[in-house]
């Protein structure tokens, strides 16, 4: 009977490495996907730090830089009061249910409540308006907020309310709103409020910044200080130049 003879000890060791091969690769495979999702939180996290770190939205117009210090002003709302000596005054406002005055060109008047009448607003990002107009075409022109949006309750009377959206689809949307209706209107975007009725109408609008500034369209363009060149307005509005100094020379109201 022939003797069975041993695996050969060379095909052992050449297994062996192939093992020993394979774990090695597997590992590093593994190690990979490990530093490729470790990679991935970290582009994650530098995202969300980008998405928190922007400026601040600015509560004025403009803001030039100086290092005189006594020449600077505030910016980002007021000086804050110890918080030990405010009191419920701070929080609160009294008059808004006292009527506008419409008796001007527009018929229209905007009260607007902010920081400077209400301390406590301050730092909050919030602030709130009431819109008088007169019966038979009371008007809050066309108008933009630069640093905010509009939510419009109407309380009295009815309005033809809309906005237009930006280049360039310039979309208009509107809508007849009457007592208990609500429209908003969307950053930045200009729009307007129309009293269509015979009686007196009254609403009132929140605003998503405690100082949303407000620009007038008509009074911007044709009441700027110093007048634009009358080319300038000739040329974007198809206007003779004639009329567009007869508007020029006008006085504009301001409703706020």
């Amino acid at each position: 009977m022939q003797a069975l003879t041993p695996y050969p000890t060379n095909n052992t060791q050449k297994r062996k490495k192939e093992r020993k091969e394979f774990k090695v690769a597997s590992h590093r495979k593994t190690m990979m996907k490990v530093a490729n999702l470790i990679a991935v939180f970290i582009l994650l996290a530098l995202a969300s730090s980008f998405v928190t770190a922007y400026d601040p939205s600015p509560l004025q117009d403009f803001c030039v830089a100086i290092d005189d210090a006594n020449s600077a002003v505030l910016v980002n709302g007021k000086l804050c009061k110890n918080p030990g000596l405010a009191t419920a005054d701070d929080f609160s406002y009294s008059g808004l249910d006292v009527p506008g005055n419409t008796s001007n060109q527009l018929g229209a008047r905007v009260n607007i409540i902010t920081a400077d009448l209400m301390p406590g607003l301050n730092t909050l990002g919030i602030s709130l308006a009431r819109i008088d107009l007169a019966p038979n075409g009371g008007l809050n022109p066309p108008h933009y907020h630069p640093r905010g949006s509009e939510v419009l309750l109407v309380l009295e009377g009815t309005l033809y309310a809309g906005f237009v959206t930006s280049n360039p689809d310039h979309r208009l949307f509107t809508k007849i709103l009457k007592p208990g209706d609500l429209f908003v209107f969307p950053f930045g975007l200009i729009h307007f409020q129309l009293n269509i009725g015979k009686t007196p109408a009254v609403a009132i609008a929140a605003l998503t910044s405690q100082n949303p500034g407000v620009n007038t369209v008509a009074n911007a363009i044709f009441g700027a200080s110093w007048p634009l060149y009358p080319e300038v307005l000739t040329t974007a509005f198809h206007l003779d130049k004639k009329l567009v100094e007869d508007l020029q020379s006008q006085e504009w109201v301001n409703p706020t």
